[in-house]
């Protein structure tokens, strides 16, 4: 038997339930040893009005009531990134469920650059303290019985990590739906050459492993998508099928990433993420607070505008 056909058969496939938030296209999940009542979160979501500043719960209420009603063990509640499109609700999730919040350990890094932009302070931690685990490329992740492994890939961000859990990928935001291609690599501390290495490694694995993707945008109108293939990404996805160069890869995705603009949510989104899910404290009394920071990204200088108070 081939090392490929024996990491086949010992992989147990896990149950893996999607939910899907409409209005940030990301998806969600709980993965179940199929040998016990434990699970995992992966990605999770937390609601946010952005134009009235509203929070709410309504995402991670229906994973929460998703584990509670099938009696479910909460082991685990992993970020694959500090991500740009959506706040995490992973401290909510664990206040109610209990479970270990992880995320590679690259983390820290990320904090270093957004620390700075939005002028955390130093009461801000950029030690990765903010969440129980830091994992490493290799770490062990186990859940009840099934045993998983984290995988540092990064490339869309410094800190992206890959899931192995049974014979379920959890990608994050480094590949999509093979008819959607791959995420960006133009943030902070991206690079499209370490992305493209990155996926090599994800595509390095058995064939028939499944692929879940944290994002689906519906291109050309289809319907939702969330799981494929190993062998499937490798066939038929646009930016990196079998036969698809380093080179290639790069000039493509440095020249598509200058066309595209920011994610609607991408300035609250790390300021809490880099956080583990945390808000800010208060700066006023009982009030909570995200900045805007100005020209962060590129413009004019300001200082011309600067009120005199």
């Amino acid at each position: 038997m081939t090392a490929t056909a024996e990491a086949i058969e010992n992989a147990l496939q896990p149950e893996v339930t999607p939910f899907f938030d409409e209005p940030t296209n990301t998806l969600s999940y709980v993965v179940k040893d199929p040998g016990s009542d434990a699970c995992a979160i992966v990605d999770s979501v937390l609601n946010l009005d952005y134009p009235s500043g509203t929070i709410s719960f309504d995402g991670a209420d229906a994973i929460i009531a998703y584990i509670e009603s099938n009696r479910l063990s909460l082991e685990w509640i992993l970020e694959t990134h500090v991500h740009a499109d959506h706040l995490s609700a992973a401290p909510y999730i664990q206040q109610q469920l209990g479970g270990r919040i992880a995320i590679g350990q690259a983390i820290s890094t990320v904090q270093e650059t957004f620390g700075e932009i939005f002028c955390a302070g130093p009461g801000f931690a950029r030690d990765g303290s903010q969440f129980d685990v830091l994992l490493a490329d290799g770490d062990s992740i186990d859940i009840g019985s099934m045993s998983g492994r984290a995988m540092h890939t990064p490339g869309h961000t410094p800190a992206c990590m890959t899931y192995v859990l049974g014979d379920a990928v959890f990608v994050g935001d480094t590949l999509f739906m093979p008819d959607g291609g791959t995420a960006r690599a133009d943030f902070p501390g991206g690079d499209a050459r370490v992305l493209y290495r990155s996926i090599q490694r994800i595509l390095a694995l058995p064939g028939e492993y499944r692929i879940f993707v944290c994002h689906d945008y519906l291109p050309n109108g289809r319907e939702l998508e969330f799981e494929t293939t190993v062998a499937a990404q490798l066939n038929d996805n646009i930016h990196v099928h079998a036969g698809s160069t380093e080179d290639g890869f790069a000039s493509m995705r440095e020249k598509r990433d200058v066309t595209l603009g920011m994610p609607n949510l991408i300035l609250p989104s790390l300021q809490v993420n880099m956080r583990a899910g945390h808000v800010p404290p208060p700066e006023s009394g009982e009030r909570f607070f995200l900045k805007l920071p100005l020209n962060a990204f590129g413009g004019p200088d300001l200082k011309s505008l600067q009120a005199k108070e």
